[in-house]
């Protein structure tokens, strides 16, 4: 069963997920294709790494034509926004999102293996062993969100309670969130359909009214409150270790030390995320310090 490998990236994250790349030629098992899903003005630069098993695709052929990227004035052009007739301007990573979600619609593998670009894989892995006969694993923390986050989790919660019909919410309620997580195709259309049907619009326009929005939580929550678990078997065990936060560790390669010596036996990559400001050239000499 061939599975896509989803990667939603950007100029700025080129070069971690280049290393990501790398690591994924040298650990991933299997049959799998990696498409990379990129704004058309970074199709020329990630088209670098593509090959037999990676694709890169302009997000120009998965959303509709009125999302739009200007030059973000308040970043001297150095950023971009995401404008349309129907929200408040949108960053990059909700773009990414969008495009992820959109892919399903283009596809014919069965599995969609999201990777977000500050992925790198330590330990060999076939994606086809997410699949428990016709199951597929799902990643679920139960009782994981409490009164007290440290990101926008509950704000999260409330946008899938009115995108998918469902809710409200209540605490302690579940997780989806991860760096690597699994998708079915056909779930995954599915919720877009749903969406486009409960509230009579492009599925787009209706996720994009607030801006609040994960995709994961969207899919788990439709996965878990609306199909009622169908074709999915739940785990609690993320396959990545997350870096999510710049206090956990020294800010230097001995943090990276610390951090990766602690990867849990299941787990298969670890995910330092960019904004947390650990060098690049420490995490990849870290990486194959780890490999020696």
């Amino acid at each position: 069963m061939r599975t896509a490998v989803v990667t939603a990236s950007y100029a700025n994250d080129f070069e971690r997920c280049r290393l990501l790349c790398e690591s994924m030629d040298m650990r991933l098992k299997g049959d799998w294709v990696h498409y990379l899903l990129v704004a058309p003005f970074d199709v020329a630069l990630f088209r670098q790494l593509e090959g037999s098993r990676r694709q890169v695709i302009s997000e120009s052929d998965l959303l509709p034509w009125w999302l739009r990227a200007v030059p973000d004035p308040m970043s001297g052009g150095r950023r971009k926004l995401w404008i349309s007739p129907y929200s408040l301007p949108l960053r990059g990573w909700h773009v990414q999102q969008l495009r992820r979600l959109a892919l399903s619609r283009h596809i014919g593998e069965a599995t969609m293996f999201a990777v977000d670009s500050d992925v790198v894989f330590l330990r060999d892995f076939d994606p086809a062993t997410l699949w428990q006969g016709d199951r597929l694993t799902l990643y679920r923390k139960n009782g994981a969100i409490g009164e007290r986050m440290r990101s926008n989790h509950l704000e999260w919660l409330a946008h899938s309670d009115r995108l998918l019909g469902i809710g409200p919410f209540s605490l302690p309620a579940n997780d989806y969130i991860n760096t690597l997580i699994a998708w079915r195709t056909d779930t995954c259309r599915a919720l877009l359909d749903h969406v486009e049907a409960l509230h009579g619009r492009n599925w787009i326009r209706a996720m994009i009214r607030s801006r609040q929005f994960s995709e994961c939580m969207i899919y788990g929550r439709f996965v878990d409150e609306v199909l009622m678990g169908e074709g999915h078997a739940a785990s609690p065990d993320g396959l990545c270790h997350v870096l999510w936060f710049d206090d956990s560790y020294t800010r230097d390669i001995g943090g990276l030390r610390h951090f990766m010596g602690e990867m849990a036996p299941h787990q298969i990559g670890i995910g330092v995320q960019s904004f947390v400001g650990h060098d690049l050239a420490d995490i990849r000499n870290a990486v194959l310090e780890r490999a020696a």
